[in-house]
């Protein structure tokens, strides 16, 4: 017996293998449906209106949601997005082996928080959101810890925000981490899961 009851698959708005692979990893039947929306462009606009980092994530996973839903009537649609902030600022994925080498110098020492956003939609309809958040410590890294880390961790830390995979040789970098693992992940499960319970979606 399948854990998921409704007829067609859950949709996620996102072209994350880790999210995919933690919505699967919980018995959920997924398709992945990314959509493209300026991503920079919503997010200085929250700014703007002095939203704080967390929201930003907020606005940018139901964006996300939202625009996917409009493709795909009657599904049910789930988007998520994840900032990391640094005191005031809010960095984004390195595009570049340089930039990200320059991510890890900056947060090298200190603790950056990732905030977790998930909405979930159904015919643009919102009906439910959350934001989590975890703090992570990276370690004091020299140089050549730095480079070490890149050999091993390879060209896809461009990736993530951050230059870290924390499943993967990214966890070598820290030495405290306070939060959930799967929203360190980008998908905070355990709530999603309440939302489909509340929905009778899964028993």
């Amino acid at each position: 017996m399948s854990l998921w009851r409704l007829p067609e698959p859950l949709l996620l708005a996102s072209r994350s293998s880790a999210r995919l692979a933690v919505l699967r990893g919980a018995g959920l039947p997924v398709e992945a449906r990314p959509v493209a929306i300026d991503e920079r462009a919503i997010e200085a606009e929250a700014r703007g209106t002095g939203a704080a980092s967390d929201d930003v994530a907020r606005v940018l996973a139901q964006a996300k949601a939202l625009a996917a839903s409009a493709l795909a009537p009657g599904r049910v649609v789930l988007g998520a997005d994840q900032t990391l902030a640094l005191g005031g600022d809010i960095l984004h994925k390195p595009p570049t082996l340089e930039a990200a080498r320059a991510q890890v110098r900056q947060l090298s020492g200190r603790t950056h928080v990732l905030h977790a956003a998930v909405a979930i939609v159904r015919d643009e309809e919102v009906l439910f959101e959350t934001v989590e958040t975890a703090q992570l410590t990276m370690r004091d890294l020299s140089d050549e810890a730095i480079e070490s880390y890149f050999a091993a961790a390879g060209p896809q830390v461009i990736e993530s925000v951050g230059a870290y995979q924390i499943e993967g040789p990214g966890v070598q970098l820290f030495e405290r981490i306070d939060g959930d693992h799967f929203t360190i992940l980008g998908l905070p499960i355990l709530p999603v899961l309440a939302c489909f319970r509340s929905e009778g979606w899964v028993p």
